[in-house]
């Protein structure tokens, strides 16, 4: 590529000098093959075309959402603990800094690769529907739809169990030594970091139904925190010590369920005591295809981790990189294969206790060859319908850590939407989710609600292993940008050549328009590419003549955390992004 487009191309962060440009061609040349730059800034050295410099290191690596989190799994790793123990740390430290993301009334998944067996070892630590809760409670309230906010959107909670069930099978330290630091976070306070004010702002209005919210997250029980302030949660640190004292019987046998359980009787609920007593996660196979010579894997179903795999497969069928890093060819087909991946996810994508999901079919690469057909280089989709199984067919956190034995933990917790349901149940220190949202009312729908159904989930950890061994640990959380970003970051770096901070940094879109597994019809016109201001504008334009409709992004692009694992030179690399306040940190 010309470096005059590579400039054009680059988002608007200050001038560039003659030097820095040398540099940027040079770095073009040589590490990014045939991407153009994603970024420009100023740096005394190493590519400009990135926001921060990689982190490197030996001994172990962390990569989250607030440097506290960060902190928080380093000083377990140098206690001695292993990659989930620090992995848990830093997840209950997001729960006490990141309060309307994740916490303990949210559910968990997580991916991991043991050093020991030299095994993939997948964790669904999501919650089921109330077993009282039916399609007919909502027919007999004339509602069409499960509300978005409030006790009705409740499923049990999976975070609790899901810390414990990682813990016990890889666990090496004493759970009130992994939950330590946010324990005493939680009590003695923590100032409250810029990205996170600005969402928590959002309670001021949504808890004022809810005292118990409003007591428990706004300061004087009415304003949300601003940067800077210090905020303390002491009802969570209580939660949190009875956890590290009894284990998973203190949320689901003990005080903390039975309060639940009776304000959720007093408040219009169905979680009763016996969802709590027969709540259980799963170990899962977790699934994956080959992409240009990488596996990536994924959680299956109830999760969307199936349509990454999905996407990619259509995607390998073209040669990315000779059409360009943000050319209006790549962006189209990235925009065109998430349609088609996005169109199965809403008719089949379902809980496969209670659905024959056709996974092994969605992701084969005979079905992509058929989907990849259905693409008109042309013209963009303004209707996408699921394909033909049968001829083949928010707000949330993500972390991911690496130690000195090279395990991997990849992690994603989350409570749904900002503060999931509103609902602090009482003086337990913490929103219940509202997950049960994405339940479908129809009856005929595999996504249908149930009594102890597992939602549709949106939650995906990826890891990316080549010949066997784990070489990319990976995330990008929020909601629907999830495939989208994850398969944005995955192109990046096989395609484009771009190293893990490059490829995390670079600018994204994200369509928004794709039918609902609650069976909300898309967008009849097509839906609204939101993109960033690094996309080039002759793409934008060329995107416009296509039929799409593009949109600067107003909208969540997600937030991305990555380790690379050099295995030749025995070296770690931490990636993290300036969409959310996070930081990658290493020990030696």
């Amino acid at each position: 590529m010309q470096i005059s487009r590579i400039l054009r191309s680059v988002q608007h962060r200050g001038w560039i000098s003659a030097w820095a440009l040398a540099l940027l061609g040079n770095h073009v040349h040589s590490s990014m093959a045939q991407s153009d730059a994603i970024g420009r800034y100023d740096r005394p050295s190493g590519p400009v075309a990135q926001s921060r410099s990689l982190v490197y290191a030996r001994g172990g690596m962390a990569c989250t959402s607030d440097p506290r989190a960060t902190a928080a799994a380093l000083r377990v790793l140098e206690a001695g603990g292993s990659a989930v123990d620090a992995a848990i740390a830093a997840n209950a430290v997001l729960g006490v800094v990141e309060p309307m993301s994740c916490g303990l009334g949210g559910d968990l998944y997580s991916i991991v690769w043991d050093a020991k067996t030299q095994k993939i070892y997948g964790l669904n630590a999501s919650g089921r529907a109330p077993k009282s809760l039916t399609r007919k409670v909502f027919q007999e309230k004339g509602l069409q739809e499960i509300p978005l906010y409030g006790p009705l959107s409740w499923s049990v909670p999976g975070c609790v169990s899901g810390w414990l069930d990682l813990h016990s099978k890889f666990g090496r330290l004493k759970m009130d030594q992994v939950l330590e630091p946010a324990i005493g976070l939680a009590e003695q306070g923590f100032p409250v970091s810029p990205v996170i004010a600005g969402f928590w702002t959002k309670g001021e209005q949504s808890f004022r139904d809810w005292p118990d919210s409003k007591r428990t997250f706004l300061l004087e029980g009415t304003k949300a925190p601003a940067a800077g302030d210090v905020f303390r949660n002491p009802k969570l640190a209580a939660s949190m010590r009875a956890i590290a004292k009894e284990g998973a019987d203190a949320f689901y046998r003990g005080e903390i369920a039975q309060k639940i359980v009776d304000f959720s009787g007093n408040n219009g609920g169905y979680l009763a005591i016996e969802d709590f007593h027969e709540h259980e996660n799963t170990w899962v196979d977790p699934i994956s295809t080959e992409y240009r010579g990488f596996d990536v894997w994924q959680i299956p179903p109830n999760g969307q981790g199936l349509a990454v795999l999905q996407m990619l497969n259509v995607l390998e069928q073209h040669d990315l990189r000779s059409m360009g890093w943000g050319s209006a060819d790549t962006v189209h087909l990235l925009l065109e294969a998430k349609k088609l991946a996005y169109a199965d996810r809403a008719r089949y994508y379902a809980d496969m206790a209670f659905v024959d999901v056709p996974v092994d079919a969605l992701k084969s690469k005979s079905y992509a060859k058929r989907q990849n057909a259905r693409i008109d280089m042309a013209r963009a989709m303004t209707e996408s319908e699921p394909g033909d199984a049968k001829l083949i067919h928010g707000d949330t956190v993500y972390l991911c850590i690496v130690d000195k034995d090279r395990n991997c933990c990849s992690l994603i917790q989350s409570n749904y939407h900002g503060f999931g349901s509103q609902i602090v149940p009482g003086d337990v220190g913490f929103v219940l989710q509202n997950r049960g949202n994405l339940f479908a009312l129809s009856d005929d729908h595999p996504n249908r609600l149930e009594p102890s159904k597992r939602p549709f989930h949106t939650i995906i950890p990826s890891l990316v292993t080549k010949d066997g061994k784990p070489v990319f640990v990976f995330g990008v959380m929020g909601g629907d940008m999830q495939p989208q970003g994850q398969v944005q970051v995955l192109v990046n770096w096989i395609d484009f050549g771009m190293n893990i901070q490059m490829a995390g940094d670079a600018a994204r879109v994200r369509h928004e328009g794709s039918p609902t597994p609650t069976l909300v019809p898309g967008d009849p016109d097509g839906g609204v590419v939101h993109y960033e201001s690094g996309l080039p504008d002759e793409t934008v334009e060329e995107l416009n003549r296509r039929g799409h409709k593009t949109q600067q992004a107003r909208t969540s692009m997600g937030g991305y955390q990555g380790i690379l694992i050099d295995w030749e030179r025995g070296v770690l690399q931490g990636a993290t992004e300036s969409r959310n306040d996070g930081l990658a940190l290493g020990i030696e």
